[in-house]
């Protein structure tokens, strides 16, 4: 199915600001640089965040091609929480995508962390 991320094997934040104006190729040559991975090769799905924070590129290979999923916030919801450290790139799990999503920090201190 077109865009399941729930496929993905693994999560990957792009910390730091991203140009949203990268597509496929552009977010491909990112994900080489900073992680050297082919993105072809794995089932992982990689997010990026532009300098506004209001909008999220998601990147997933699903077999027979890539899926570019593209979110952009109603300038009255707020921002999102995202990581600005640039040279860093963390994996996150499926609930810290849900914080994140939320409008949420990806970490939370008082969260019972699961085994």
């Amino acid at each position: 199915m077109i865009g399941d991320i729930s496929l993905a094997d693994n999560i990957y934040i792009i910390c730091g600001y991203t140009d949203m104006r990268k597509s496929i190729d552009g977010l491909c040559a990112v994900v080489k640089d900073l992680l050297d991975i082919d993105a072809e090769n794995t089932r992982s799905l990689y997010l990026f965040c532009g300098k506004r924070n209001d909008r999220i590129k998601a990147l997933i290979h699903e077999g027979d091609g890539f899926v570019l999923l593209y979110k952009r916030l109603d300038y009255k919801l707020g921002r999102y929480q995202w990581p600005r450290n640039r040279n860093e790139v963390k994996t996150i799990t499926w609930k810290q995508l849900d914080w994140l999503m939320s409008g949420l920090d990806i970490e939370q201190p008082k969260a019972i962390k699961s085994s």
